[in-house]
């Protein structure tokens, strides 16, 4: 089968040798997205800024490849700090919506003040 790799708009082009999102068939998975705006910056704040910000390029890597959130079979979390649990929780919540997907959420060393990441497997729908 085979794979197509996407760069959807608005989300910073990385720098390391990796694709945003990847399709292959109806599958779609997105790279660890964190909390970076356009131009590869990290936004200002807190969890709650970094959260937001990461599942909005998330869902921009999902609409690139024809889905959305409500399409997310699994999600991969990673804190920098298990004490941000909450905050990441309620931010979460603004995005996501029952039948939440499968959730895996651990603590990370996460580089250069990143707060959290989170990836993405979901299937386009028919």
């Amino acid at each position: 089968m085979t794979r197509q790799a996407l760069q959807p708009d608005g989300v910073a082009t990385p720098k390391p040798p990796f694709s945003q999102v990847v399709v292959s068939g109806d599958l779609v998975l997105t790279a660890g997205q964190v909390g970076f705006d356009a131009e590869g910056e990290l936004v200002p704040g807190g969890i709650g800024e970094q959260t937001r910000r990461t599942l909005e390029n998330l869902s921009a890597c999902l609409a690139a490849a024809g889905c959305g959130l409500d399409d997310v079979l699994r999600v991969g979390a990673f804190l920098a700090d298990l004490g941000d649990f909450e905050g990441y929780n309620a931010v979460y919540r603004e995005f996501f919506i029952p039948p939440y997907p499968a959730r895996t959420t651990v603590g990370a060393a996460l580089p250069g003040g990143i707060l959290v990441e989170i990836e993405a497997v979901a299937r386009r729908p028919a």
